[in-house]
């Protein structure tokens, strides 16, 4: 892997265009990876901004997970630079995706979905290294807030801080992003 940044902050505080700005500075050839899914109104537009700001000659892979598939992809084979944009939706997917009772399954049923999460990071990084790419990852700062009084907030919280950390332990970069400002923390 040539350099892999890793950029975190709240909602709207300008993580994808400073993502966007880093894989412009670094890259040639750039795969965006997006992991939302347009599963109401809100969500179109937004997927839909995020596009229209993203240069025309980047490609685009739409997916949350199986990224095995990625060593047979001819975009992300050619890119230099992949760009992840969010962790947080990834991880939102992969709960939701299992239409569990959250209030009453099984701690091990928990488990079992967070160690898909972080085979899914280790496959991702795993062909970035085998391929020598760059990595810029963004993702959402949500454990600065309360507690979440249910229990899908709290596995949630508690799953995408885990997979930040062990992203941010691996980046050579961090950035903290506030009111569009990035912070460099790494």
């Amino acid at each position: 892997m040539q350099k892999l940044i890793f950029i975190t902050g709240g909602a709207r505080s300008g993580k994808s265009t400073l993502a966007e700005k880093k894989a412009k500075e670094i890259g040639q050839n750039i795969v965006y990876i997006a992991t939302g899914l347009a599963f109401d109104e809100g969500m179109k537009d937004r997927i839909k901004k995020h596009k229209e700001s993203r240069p025309k000659e980047w490609s685009t892979i739409e997916q949350y997970k199986d990224f095995h598939y990625l060593d047979t992809d001819e975009n992300f084979l050619n890119a230099d630079t992949v760009l992840l944009d969010c962790v947080t939706l990834m991880v939102s997917n992969l709960l939701i995706e299992n239409d569990l009772d959250f209030e009453n399954t099984t701690i091990d049923k928990i488990t079992e979905i967070e160690s898909k999460m972080f085979s899914e990071l280790n496959t991702l990084i795993n062909l970035i290294e085998k391929y020598n790419k760059n990595f810029i990852a963004v993702t959402n700062e949500i454990g600065m807030g309360l507690v979440p009084p249910y229990r899908l907030g709290r596995v949630f919280r508690d799953m995408a801080g885990r997979a930040n950390q062990y992203l941010a332990d691996k980046a050579h970069e961090v950035y903290f992003t506030v009111s569009g400002i990035p912070m460099k923390i790494k």
